[in-house]
């Protein structure tokens, strides 16, 4: 658990200086909550790279210094109580786990309702992000919880299935019960007998470890980080795909009240953590897995055929997510045919044409 208050280095260095930039300048605090552990990649990077990059990006007027309170492991909200805290003004500035939400943030499930598409944290994170400013849907998603949506990013490389049993291909996941955290869930429902349990990330070992699930679905870098070799350690490689599960959203309140040079620079900002997260993502992958493997992990790949298969085996979930769109008034077959279209255009293609019924 984290609980504490963080004066910028630059914005002490500024109150040393001169009594006339101390008069000009304005302090403004900044509640930032999430409900995950600090060690979470995400969070760790908002607090070393998005921090003090809105602070060094006001120190070059100094108009403006920043009093960042950040709260995480669950001192103001839990992982799953993002959106609400943020919605009711207990934090001003969170990082929402959006998988959590499909009810109310449906159309941030785009690359989560078409797996088997693209491993590239980078492209999603743009594609998605991009869909976020061509179409106002997922903006007026957040809207409607008193928030101002700032960028939408990927923290993981590729979602894969870690299991407590040795399994050789994705046979070996009939009948079993496989832990998720939102839509991956209905990706089983190509499998005979697979069921899903619902989960978190922090919640993951202990279910493992207990018998409660046979099998997870998390991503290498996760699966390091919470020791998941310990209880689970054979990973199926399925390459679902790279999913944005993070947005950084502000109070609307909050962001009603704030000066029009942090509104940009917090806006700037998220965009470059939005890639500077995708970047740590695929340049951790490979190290997370040789990790595992070092850890008493083993790796068993799924081919193109079972893919193609699994796919193929699957309700289409993106015509799904579209027509749901669609029936609340936004053009949700639109934005599924330019996110897959923006993947295209990036290089990637997958094994099933997910705009296809």
């Amino acid at each position: 658990m984290i609980n504490w208050t963080r004066r910028s280095l630059m914005g002490a260095a500024l109150a040393t200086m001169t009594a006339m930039p101390v008069a000009a300048q304005e302090r403004i605090s900044a509640v930032v909550i999430d409900g995950y552990p600090a060690r979470a990649l995400w969070v760790q990077e908002f607090t070393d790279f998005f921090i003090p990059e809105v602070d060094r990006r006001l120190a070059e007027t100094g108009n403006y210094v920043m009093d960042w309170q950040e709260n995480y492991g669950g001192s103001i909200v839990k992982p799953r109580g993002v959106l609400e805290g943020v919605q009711l003004g207990l934090g001003d500035i969170g990082i929402v786990t959006t998988i959590f939400h499909s009810s109310k943030l449906p159309s941030q499930g785009l690359a989560a309702v078409t797996p088997f598409v693209s491993s590239d944290a980078r492209a999603v994170a743009q594609a998605i992000d991009e869909i976020a400013r061509e179409f106002p849907a997922m903006q007026n998603e957040f809207a409607d919880q008193n928030q101002v949506y700032l960028a939408t990013g990927v923290v993981l490389d590729s979602y894969q299935v870690f299991a407590t049993n040795e399994l050789t291909d994705i046979s070996g996941l009939e009948g079993l019960k496989v832990a998720g955290a939102g839509m991956n869930l209905r990706y089983l429902e190509g499998i005979e007998g697979a069921a899903g349990v619902r989960g978190g990330l922090t919640d993951f070992y202990n279910m493992l470890q207990t018998g409660l699930v046979d099998a997870a679905q998390l991503w290498p870098e996760a699966a390091a980080t919470f020791k998941i070799s310990e209880v689970a350690p054979y990973m199926l490689r399925t390459d679902f795909g790279a999913v944005n599960s993070k947005t950084v959203t502000v109070n609307q309140d909050y962001w009603n009240a704030l000066p029009d040079e942090v509104k940009e620079v917090l806006q700037a900002v998220a965009v470059d953590y939005r890639d500077h997260l995708a970047g740590l993502a695929m340049d951790r992958a490979a190290d997370a897995e040789a990790a595992y493997v070092e850890a008493g992990g083993t790796i068993i790949e799924v081919s193109e055929e079972d893919r193609t298969a699994w796919a193929n085996a699957m309700p289409n979930i993106a015509v799904e997510l579209a027509e749901t769109l669609n029936a609340n008034g936004e053009p949700g077959t639109e934005m599924l045919a330019a996110y897959l279209a923006k993947l295209e255009a990036a290089g990637f293609v997958g094994v099933r044409d997910w705009t296809q019924p």
